[in-house]
C-alpha cells in the first residue's frame, strides 16, 4: 500500500507510538508510590497498615476507572476516553505533592487511579484492533505492555538519583508528561478503524454484531452490557481471565510496592534496593518484549509454560536466598522477567474472543478484576508486615497464590489458543 512504512500503515505506527507512550506514563505512576515510600515514611510516619492503604489507594481508583472506561469507550469511542483518562491521571498526579498527611496522599492516589484505570483497557483494545492476524495482535499488545515496566524503571531511577526527601519530584514528572501527551493524542492519533466501521454499520441499520457460530445465536448491538461478555460460550474463559488477573496483579503490586522495603529489611541499603527495583523493571520489560515476539510464533506454547512454571520457583529462590547483593539483585531481575512476562501474556489474551462491540467492556472488566487484586496485594503486604512476618516469610506467604494463579493462566492459555494456528 502506498505510504506504508515497511509494510505498516503510518496511522498504525502513530497509534502504536501513542499507546507505548501512555503505557510508559502508566509505568512511572504505578511505580511511584513504592519508590517514594522511602521519603514518605519519615515525613508522615504512617503505620504499616496506613502505608498499605496508601499503596492500595490508586489501585482502588484503577478498578473503577477500568470498569467504567472500557464500557464508555464501546459507546463513544476509544480515542475520546483515552484522552480524558490520560489528562485525568496527569492532573491528579501533579496535585499529589500538595498532600499534607498520609490520608490526603491516599485520596490523591485514589483519584489518580481513576484516570490510570480508564486508559489501560483502551490501549489494549486499540492495539488489538490495529490490523494483522490474531497472533500478531497478541504480540503487539504484549510488546506495548513492555513500556509499563520501562516507566517503572524510570521512576526507580529518579528515586536513585535524588534524596529521599525529594519524593514529590516523582509525582510531578508522572503528572507533567501525560498532561503534555493528552492534547497530542487528541490531535494526531486516529480512532480505531474497526470501531468506526462498527458504529457506522450500527447507525445505518446494518446487522451490528454477531456472536460466533458456536454460541447458537446473535448478540444484539450492545456496547455497555456485562451480560454479553459471558454469552456465546465465553463464560469459562472470562472467569479464568478474571481469576488470573486478580491473583497475578495481587502478587505484582505487592512486590512493586513492598519489594524496596523488604530488600532494605533484608540488609540492602536504600540505593541498593532501588537498583534492584530497576533491575526488576528492566527484566520485566525485556521479558514482555520477548514473549510478545514468541506469542506470534511456533514457540508460543513453550514460552507460556516456561513463564508460569518459573514464577513460583523464582519466588521461593528469592525467599531462601542469602543476603548477598549479587545473588539478590540477580534473582530480583529474573523474577521481574517472569512476573512481567506473565502480565504481558494476560493482557495479550484479554481481547481475544470478545467482538469489537463489547471488547472495551470485556477487557475493562478483566483489568478491573485485576485491580481488585492490585488493591488487595499492598494491603496484604501491610497486614503481614504488621503481623511480624520478615522478608523471607512474607515472600513464602505468596507461594500458594502464585501457584493457583499460574494454573489458572495455563488453563486460560489452553482454552484460548487451542483452536488457533
Amino acid at each position: 500500500m502506498d505510504g506504508d512504512i515497511g509494510g505498516v500503515a503510518p496511522a498504525l505506527l502513530v497509534t502504536i507510538l501513542f499507546c507505548v507512550l501512555v503505557a510508559l506514563c502508566e509505568g512511572i505512576d504505578l511505580q511511584a508510590a513504592g519508590v517514594a515510600a522511602a521519603g514518605i515514611v519519615p515525613e508522615f510516619k504512617p503505620t504499616p497498615d496506613q502505608l498499605g492503604t496508601f499503596f492500595s489507594a490508586s489501585t482502588l481508583g484503577l478498578f473503577f476507572g477500568a470498569l467504567i472506561g472500557g464500557r464508555v469507550a464501546d459507546s463513544i469511542g476509544r480515542k475520546r476516553v483515552l484522552v480524558a483518562s490520560v489528562g485525568l491521571f496527569g492532573l491528579f498526579s501533579l496535585l499529589t505533592p500538595l498532600a499534607w498527611d498520609i490520608g490526603s496522599l491516599s485520596v490523591a492516589r485514589l483519584l489518580t487511579g481513576l484516570g490510570l484505570g480508564g486508559a489501560l483497557p483502551i490501549l489494549i483494545a486499540l492495539v488489538s484492533e490495529s490490523g494483522g492476524g490474531k497472533n500478531r495482535h497478541s504480540g503487539s499488545v504484549a510488546m506495548v505492555y513492555a513500556a509499563t515496566p520501562i516507566g517503572g524503571a524510570i521512576a526507580s531511577l529518579l528515586s536513585l538519583l535524588m534524596l529521599a526527601s525529594h519524593w514529590r519530584v516523582i509525582f510531578v514528572v508522572g503528572g507533567v508528561v501525560p498532561l503534555l501527551l493528552a492534547p497530542l493524542i487528541a490531535f494526531a492519533m486516529p480512532e480505531s478503524a474497526a470501531f468506526q466501521s462498527l458504529r457506522l454499520a450500527a447507525r445505518s441499520g446494518a446487522a451490528a454484531v454477531r456472536a460466533p457460530a458456536s454460541s447458537g445465536g446473535r448478540i444484539a448491538a450492545i456496547f455497555d452490557s456485562f451480560a454479553a461478555i459471558f454469552a456465546g460460550g465465553r463464560a469459562v474463559r472470562t472467569l479464568l481471565l478474571w481469576v488470573s488477573f486478580f491473583l497475578g496483579l495481587l502478587v505484582l503490586y505487592l512486590l512493586l510496592n513492598w519489594l524496596p522495603t523488604l530488600l532494605v529489611g533484608d540488609g540492602l541499603t536504600r540505593v541498593q534496593a532501588a537498583g534492584a527495583q530497576i533491575g526488576f523493571n528492566i527484566g520485566g520489560a525485556m521479558a514482555a518484549l520477548v514473549i510478545g515476539y514468541l506469542l506470534g510464533g511456533r514457540l508460543r506454547s513453550i514460552a507460556i509454560i516456561a513463564t508460569f512454571v518459573a514464577f513460583p520457583i523464582l519466588l521461593v529462590a528469592l525467599a531462601k536466598a542469602p543476603a548477598e547483593l549479587d545473588i539478590i539483585v540477580g534473582l530480583v531481575f529474573v523474577l521481574g522477567c517472569s512476573v512481567m512476562a506473565a502480565q504481558a501474556f494476560l493482557y495479550a489474551m484479554s481481547p481475544i474472543g470478545y467482538p469489537i462491540a463489547i471488547r472495551g467492556a470485556g477487557v475493562g472488566a478483566a483489568v478491573a478484576a485485576g485491580r481488585i487484586g492490585s488493591f488487595v496485594g499492598p494491603k496484604l503486604g501491610g497486614i503481614l508486615k504488621a503481623a511480624g512476618h520478615g522478608p523471607s516469610q512474607l515472600l513464602m506467604d505468596l507461594l500458594p497464590i502464585v501457584v493457583v494463579g499460574s494454573v489458572c493462566a495455563l488453563l486460560l492459555a489452553w482454552l484460548t489458543l487451542r483452536n488457533q494456528p
